[in-house]
């Protein structure tokens, strides 16, 4: 995730204090070593970071193990998830009753699938969490006749929740998205559902969980791509349901990982005079881990 934003104080190893009006980018990582676990343990002095292929001087730096999360529970609810449904609230639900921390992290929870519906507003209360995920379920096959045909409008909702709600929130921000990555129906494409989760300074968590079944051997195998995408691009991570790695064991990983990230801050060489992307790159010394963060910023005038 990376942020512009301005600080008055911004505290790192060597407690730089930053003037009002000072635009820090803000990046969280996640590293990992060549099996894949987690990496916790390392410091400022074993990053490098540059923007535009320019190196640049890391002034914040923290381990980002308590601090406030923003979340948001995104859960397809068109036809060919029906059958998972079920499922997906029950892990859904476990997995918020062990993230949430009530008065320090929020939560909202949207559904897609023909509309794109704001089941609960942001909240830190498990129980209205709870309550709300009762409601998330698939159109009734009468409300999709009354329509002319059913949609699955993914690419609209990753738009409306990144404008409307993440936009709007400071510090650590998530998309956890619960689908089987085929769109049907959207204004938006791929590419703007990109644009505004990387303006929102969002990271986007995928979890492939399809019904075999659902399209009759016909269509759907393109979803992993989408999502894939979706979270290389953001840097957050892409995760697949399957016999052998349950919903379950997905969201006990997604877990980790965000209570394992590191938060890196540095002020642009380059002062913004026209808004646009910018791209990102980081990495480490240590050549046998890979660094998992966003490809790009957005730099705002």
């Amino acid at each position: 995730m990376a942020a512009l934003s301005s600080l008055k104080l911004v505290r790192s190893q060597d407690d730089p204090t930053f003037t009002a009006g000072v635009k820090v980018v803000n990046v969280l990582a996640t590293v990992r070593n060549k099996k894949g676990a987690l990496i916790s343990d390392l410091n400022q002095d074993e990053f490098y970071i540059s923007e535009d292929g320019r190196p640049q001087t890391i002034r914040y730096f923290a381990r980002e193990s308590d601090l406030p999360l923003t979340l948001g529970l995104m859960v397809d609810t068109s036809g060919s998830q029906r059958k998972v449904l079920d499922s997906e609230r029950g892990a859904s639900l476990r997995f918020l009753d062990q993230v949430v921390r009530e008065q320090k992290d929020k939560v909202f929870i949207m559904q897609f699938d023909s509309n794109v519906q704001l089941r609960q507003s942001l909240t830190s209360s498990v129980g209205k969490l709870d309550d709300a995920l009762a409601y998330v379920d698939s159109e009734t096959n009468s409300q999709i006749r009354a329509r002319g045909g059913g949609s699955t409008l993914l690419y609209d909702a990753v738009v409306q929740a990144s404008n409307e709600i993440m936009r709007k929130q400071t510090g650590r921000k998530a998309l956890i998205v619960l689908s089987d990555g085929v769109d049907f129906g959207s204004n938006a494409a791929l590419e703007d559902a990109l644009e505004a989760a990387q303006r929102a300074d969002t990271l986007i968590y995928s979890i492939l969980y399809s019904d075999a079944g659902a399209y009759g051997g016909f269509g759907g195998h393109d979803g992993d791509k989408v999502l894939r995408r979706m979270s290389e691009e953001s840097g957050g991570s892409f995760f697949e349901v399957s016999k052998k790695q349950p919903l379950d064991q997905m969201f006990d990983i997604l877990q980790q990982e965000l209570r394992t990230q590191y938060s890196l801050g540095y002020v642009s060489d380059k002062p913004v005079a026209v808004s646009e992307f910018r791209k990102l790159q980081l990495t480490v010394k240590q050549k046998d881990l890979k660094v998992q963060a966003r490809h790009e910023y957005w730099a705002q005038r």
